[in-house]
């Protein structure tokens, strides 16, 4: 290929990853100009001058708070992620947490780190003691799961295999997700229904405007007496405050979550895990080999999977000359952009075109090449965010 891919690393990305993309094709590295791509894990790009080379950016995570989405939208740049490719790793540390807090797992190692003496004097006072960290067992216990997304579903699954009562709320859930949840996963209308009914309530929600404080004071005197919250979403889905009165009033049990924060620091009942979640080998393999495939494949063919700002478009090759619109979701874009290459005598061999929100994506195959003129007629529709010229890679 006479001119690869550029791709800029902005944080260590996993080697299982980026050994998909082709060498011959692409030039990754952390230092580059005029990249074509970002792929990202955690470094903040909020403040970032993104150059007008990038065409997409790659969060290898689910999140992609440290993204500036928006403004990624307004230039025609998707921005992919990597959702339920950490999913088993946040469920196995959810399940942790559970066993943590019903154990007093956390106190009981305090307790015995601070004894001294001889095997025998450590023996008698560990007897002694642990009649104050005598925990409950999962079993028959019910599980609140809020967001049944791939992590959610996985956490439901291994709960009912252990055995508890599993209830479930997320308003936004896909069907494919529907699908594949669990048929003991009982359905709570609201999440104050599903507060009351849980032992345990844990959160599986991006944050967004609509989340931020999702638990907060009215939430936390709603939950049951003596239950357990646990967050390994965000931090700011959960009000800190409202969950220190309730471990105060011994209303609630125990707060688990993945995000230190100073007035949590000491607090009895209070378990904090310095952002483990998605922390695995196998993780971030995951993640990394997810958001690497997809961006190949939105670079090569225009094709987009797994963003968060973009429809989902996959079309199959069937002309070596095709083009990328990015697009306003507005009236009649499709026929101006229709008119614009029946104009200049080009034959649209197929078409398709999606949308989601407020932006509209469409991939055209035509029968043969359309010029650059053509192609800047079409990116000056107003409206059209971006135009891409994808010819069928050789190399590839």
């Amino acid at each position: 290929m006479a001119n690869p891919y550029r791709i800029l690393t902005l944080n260590k990305i996993s080697a299982a990853g980026l050994k998909r993309f082709p060498v011959a094709a692409y030039q990754v590295a952390a230092d580059m100009s005029d990249p074509d791509a970002i792929l990202v894990r955690s470094q903040v790009m909020h403040d970032m001058d993104i150059p007008a080379s990038v065409k997409a950016i790659a969060r290898a995570g689910a999140g992609t708070n440290n993204v500036p989405v928006a403004k990624m939208s307004a230039r025609g740049i998707p921005v992919f992620n990597a959702a339920g490719a950490n999913a088993n790793a946040v469920k196995e540390l959810v399940v942790a947490g559970m066993l943590l807090a019903a154990r007093n797992i956390v106190p009981a190692l305090q307790f015995v780190a601070g004894l001294s003496g001889d095997d025998a004097a450590l023996q008698k006072q560990a007897e002694e003691g642990k009649k104050s960290f005598a925990g409950i067992e999962l079993r028959g216990r019910t599980l609140g799961i809020i967001g049944l997304g791939a992590i959610g579903r996985q956490v439901a699954d291994t709960a009912l295999n252990l055995g508890m009562r599993v209830y479930g709320f997320d308003p936004e859930i896909t069907v494919e997700g529907a699908w594949s949840l669990s048929s003991g996963v009982k359905k709570a209308q609201s999440i104050e229904e599903l507060l009351r009914h849980s032992d345990f309530v844990t959160l599986h929600v991006p944050l967004l405007e609509a989340t931020r404080g999702l638990i907060g004071a009215q939430r936390v005197e709603v939950m049951k007496q003596g239950s357990v919250l646990l967050n390994f979403s965000r931090d700011a889905i959960v009000d800190n405050d409202a969950v220190l009165a309730g471990l105060q009033t011994r209303h609630l049990r125990s707060y688990v979550c993945d995000f230190p924060a100073q007035k949590l620091q000491c607090q009895p009942g209070v378990v904090t895990l310095p952002h483990l979640g998605a922390s695995t080998d196998e993780a971030e393999e995951n993640c990394a080999v997810m958001v690497v495939d997809g961006l190949r494949e939105y670079l090569e063919h225009g094709n987009i999977t797994n963003t968060v700002n973009f429809p989902t478009l996959v079309m199959p090759r069937e002309s070596a000359h095709r083009l990328a619109i990015a697009n306003a979701n507005v009236p009649n874009m499709l026929g101006q952009i229709s008119s614009t290459l029946a104009r200049a005598g080009i034959n649209i061999h197929t078409m398709m075109n999606k949308s989601r929100g407020e932006m509209a994506y469409t991939l055209v195959d035509t029968d043969s090449v359309v010029p650059p003129e053509l192609i800047t007629q079409i990116s000056a529709i107003p409206g059209v965010l971006m135009v891409r010229n994808l010819p069928l890679p050789e190399t590839l």
